[in-house]
């Protein structure tokens, strides 16, 4: 499974990197435009990220942004639903505003921080990404 984790705090990213490095390959960005950058070239090389945890306040672009250009992009593309790539949006928030923004959005699912190992082994099992 590829993997992008767009989280600007160094905690947080450390964590998501050691936790979801057991299931495939990670890749990390510290911003919005990072974010949309791998994202681009994931799609550009015909190899997308199977998971992207974004953020949803990051420096440069909000995580929101990028949920959106993603969408955007891949319906450009032509990329079927089932074939996008699966997004959880993560927050320390407890904005529902956010939250069911995204949801509308596209976003797959919504992890709060501090994140629950178990809660997100149950999503990444509810999106099939892992058995």
């Amino acid at each position: 499974m590829r993997i992008l984790i767009a989280e600007d705090d160094l905690v947080s990213r450390k964590f998501l990197f050691k936790f979801l490095s057991t299931y495939g390959e990670c890749d990390l960005v510290v911003d919005g435009v990072e974010a949309l950058d791998a994202f681009l070239m994931s799609m550009k090389d015909g190899n997308p990220y199977d998971l992207i945890c974004l953020d949803i306040m990051m420096p440069k672009v909000d995580g929101v942004k990028v949920l959106k250009y993603i969408r955007d992009l891949e319906s450009q593309q032509g990329v079927l639903p089932e074939k996008r790539s699966k997004i959880i949006m993560t927050t320390a928030l407890a904005e529902t505003q956010f939250v069911q923004n995204a949801f509308d959005i596209g976003c797959d699912a919504y992890a709060a921080k501090p994140i629950d190992t178990q809660k997100l082994i149950d999503v990444l099992k509810k999106l099939e990404l892992i058995p």
